[in-house]
């Protein structure tokens, strides 16, 4: 099968979500390929999981992608849908840095087209405390960037009793702090990280989409699907000194998921060797 060009041009979507992430993927998605975006307002994407605990994530992020997806088709009526999905906790690479992916996927349902754009970055407010007294409760909020980012306080951590998520104002906070304590010896007080409450995160799902347009630009040789793009990395990339091979890659292999056409880049970041620094070998 060869594919057209421009097969998500001037198409309905349907984007899977109920906290307004429409507002940063349906202009890039309208300026690329003038697409007329919806947002099916029976979606409700809280049923896979919320962040706060109360309904507990049982998929992986890649498979709930593909549910919301599924939501938003059944909600809307259209076949071309796309959902983003994020994760929080220790970066993977940088230790001790707390870090937030997302990931975004549009899928096609007529073509059978699935791709995937993602952001990792440590640019996140995401955190927690337990709290005891006012002072530990401003000093927190400060370092969170309450009140331009929401938060939700609650009794405990595993506990979702009288859960209020959603504080965007002072008052509302020391209200309902007051109120939390005057039952409970110290509440939990942790960052809302649902897009609408999190001005943070929206910036990474807008450049997780950015890199989604990027894959669906980037067709096969062979059969012009869109998201054709780095599988896996092949590390080899010499050492200046020593001429050893280095961790750094030295190829990085591109696969259609379609026809199954590979193309191998020698030198991706156009280095022809690595530096000592980076040599099991000179620096181990």
């Amino acid at each position: 099968m060869f594919f057209e060009k421009q097969i998500f041009h001037n198409r309905k979507l349907a984007i899977a979500t109920k906290h307004q992430k429409e507002k940063v993927i349906t202009p890039l998605f309208e300026h690329h390929f003038n697409s007329k975006c919806i947002v099916p307002k029976s979606i409700d994407t809280d049923v896979l999981g919320t962040f706060s605990g109360e309904i507990e994530r049982k998929y992986s992020p890649i498979e709930t992608l593909r549910k919301k997806c599924q939501m938003a088709l059944k909600e809307s009526n259209c076949d071309l849908a796309i959902a983003s999905e994020g994760s929080f906790g220790s970066h993977p690479v940088i230790f001790f840095s707390k870090a937030n992916e997302e990931l975004v996927m549009l899928y096609d349902k007529i073509n059978n087209i699935e791709i995937i754009g993602r952001k990792l970055t440590t640019e996140t407010n995401y955190n927690s405390k337990n709290i005891s007294t006012i002072s530990e409760l401003h000093s927190f909020s400060d370092d969170v960037s309450f009140p331009s980012h929401g938060l939700i306080i609650k009794p405990s951590q595993n506990s979702n009793d009288n859960i209020v998520k959603g504080i965007t104002s002072k008052k509302e906070l020391q209200l309902e702090f007051e109120k939390m304590m005057s039952e409970y010896k110290s509440v939990f007080v942790e960052t809302d990280m649902r897009a609408l409450y999190n001005p943070t995160r929206m910036k990474i799902i807008k450049a997780a989409t950015e890199n989604l347009i990027s894959n669906i630009n980037s067709t096969c040789p062979e059969c012009n699907a869109p998201g054709f793009i780095v599988s896996k990395t092949i590390s080899g990339l010499p050492c200046e000194m020593c001429n050893y091979p280095t961790k750094s890659p030295l190829f990085i292999e591109y696969l259609c998921a379609h026809c199954n056409y590979t193309k191998q880049e020698k030198c991706p970041h156009k280095k022809q060797v690595e530096s000592p620094q980076y040599c099991d070998n000179c620096n181990p």
